[in-house]
């Protein structure tokens, strides 16, 4: 196979980058007459209404109902938790409603379907998750599992289960604000998702697999959408945990599509829809034999490791989520995005639980947490910290080390001037104490995944995201995501190889 020296993948991350000589011109103004609600109506349909099965009390464990379980799953993956009344014009009249998962903007571009095989609690059918009345409507009735399996290539996890939980896109709501880079952060918004999912599974005994390869037509079709709006970017099998036989092991998670150099010249605006029909699998590409490999376990090979590398390690006690997880649950519910920072400085302990939450998941086995929670492919993904004020870690750039479980400092500096210009002069960076960069080569990651790299690289990043989130709230401390910076000037500034793609940044800090 010839080399490509760019491909679709590469070149829309390229489009999408932003520069400081050009990001005021591509700026626009806000239409807000065409600002999209974020939730998705149905005319017609059978609702089941999940609000009387939240009065359990979190942490009840395997005492709660099936429906007190699947209630709770629901509203903490992607529940509405709050809302804001800034008093603007907007399309939901200046109401902001606030969800468990965070996302770019306030946006919330997911949607959450569940596909039931048919059981005692639930009939066979599709349904969709109204966040806003935290209910499920029912919009079609029939036993649609075996179109559901062809769809997945007939995945070994669906052999077993009894729903299935397929989250979507919705294009304009991110595109709205973002324009051709909402892409990048469609999928940033569902890995957090997905981190809640596999979270709150474990707080109420499911196990969900992730699948990330399916014949994105056929599962569109499947679910009634227009693809040209709406679209799958990730299915899950969720196993019921006090069932036996949906006790499962891990599965392969992710398969490859086509890899594609010869493209036409496309105009802005156009990327985001073009790159999401190029990176789709059909069943012609794939088959039954894609899920036949075995799961990759662990991390990537650590790097930096050279002789006069200053070397912190980040070994520490697990954080303790409480009986049945009940820590863990609040935390989700409570979970804000910090919208200011003071300053101060963090303690080195508190930075090292965090990353032994969000990294060392095989150390939370003995509360009941998955050791090995699904991603798409984590050997793609590295980790990079700028400390500002870390008390017992000097300041500078480091790289972490997951599988040594230590800091490797690669660059000596306060970077605080730094960060508030790479994240388009944004407070949060200048002030946070520690900020989080999650990178990947992305021709690596293109060669073994195909084009469709760029969607499960950004979906493993929010996921690790989330994670950040949530132990940073949880040891009461402020954290923040940031889809938005300066792509080259971070490579430069920080000291990282100019092939790896900047994925993600998280902020860490005290709250002013």
């Amino acid at each position: 196979m010839p080399e490509i020296t760019e491909s679709l993948a590469q070149h829309f991350h390229e489009r999408t980058k932003y520069h400081p000589e050009t990001l005021a011109a591509k700026s626009r103004q806000l239409d807000w007459d065409k600002q999209p609600a974020p939730f998705k109506d149905y005319k017609i349909g059978v609702s089941i209404d999940l609000k009387p099965y939240l009065r359990s009390k979190p942490g009840d464990g395997s005492s709660r109902t099936w429906y007190e379980r699947l209630s709770r799953l629901l509203f903490c993956t992607y529940g509405i938790t709050g809302k804001i009344l800034p008093g603007g014009s907007s399309a939901l009249g200046g109401v902001l409603y606030l969800r468990s998962a965070p996302s770019a903007g306030g946006l919330y571009p997911a949607e959450v379907y569940v596909i039931a095989r048919g059981t005692s609690h639930l009939s066979a059918g599709l349904y969709n998750y109204q966040a806003k009345t935290h209910s499920l409507i029912r919009f079609w009735d029939g036993d649609l599992w075996s179109e559901l399996q062809a769809a997945c290539f007939w995945h070994p996890a669906l052999e077993t289960v009894k729903l299935a939980v397929v989250v979507t896109g919705v294009f304009y709501r991110s595109a709205w604000r973002y324009q051709d880079r909402a892409y990048r952060r469609i999928f940033l918004d569902g890995g957090h998702l997905l981190g809640n999912l596999e979270l709150a599974g474990s707080a109420n005994d499911f196990r969900p697999h992730l699948v990330g390869g399916f014949d994105d037509r056929l599962l569109a079709e499947l679910l009634y959408l227009n693809p040209e709006e709406e679209a799958p970017i990730a299915l899950i099998p969720l196993a019921d945990l006090l069932d036996i036989n949906q006790n499962l092991p891990p599965y392969l998670t992710a398969l490859p599509s086509n890899t594609q150099s010869d493209y036409p010249d496309i105009p802005d605006g156009e990327l985001l829809a073009y790159c999401h029909r190029a990176t789709g699998i059909s069943g012609d590409t794939s088959g039954t034999g894609g899920w036949s490999g075995t799961m990759e376990e662990g991390l990537h090979e650590d790097k930096y490791n050279f002789p006069f590398c200053t070397k912190v390690s980040t070994q520490t006690a697990p954080i303790n989520w409480g009986e049945n997880l009940e820590g863990l649950t609040e935390t989700i519910v409570k979970r804000r995005s910090t919208r200011a920072y003071s300053a101060a400085a963090i303690a080195l302990e508190e930075l090292n639980a965090i990353l032994d939450f969000t990294y060392q998941p095989q150390h939370y086995t003995r509360q009941v947490l998955d050791g090995y929670p699904d991603y798409f492919d984590l050997s793609l993904i590295s980790t990079f910290l700028a400390v500002s004020s870390v008390n017992g870690l000097e300041e500078g750039c480091y790289y972490y080390a997951s599988l040594m479980e230590e800091l490797r400092q690669i660059r000596f500096k306060n970077f605080r001037r730094e960060l508030h210009y790479l994240c388009l002069g944004q407070e949060l960076g200048r002030d946070a104490a520690a900020v989080i960069f999650h990178t990947a080569d992305l021709k690596k990651a293109v060669a073994k995944y195909g084009d469709r790299a760029y969607r499960y690289l950004h979906m493993d990043a929010g996921h690790l995201g989330q994670r950040l989130n949530l132990a940073a709230i949880h040891l009461g401390l402020g954290v923040s995501g940031i889809g938005g910076f300066f792509d080259d000037q971070v490579n430069e500034v920080l000291g990282i190889p100019p092939d790896e793609a900047v994925l993600y940044i998280t902020t860490l800090g005290r709250p002013r």
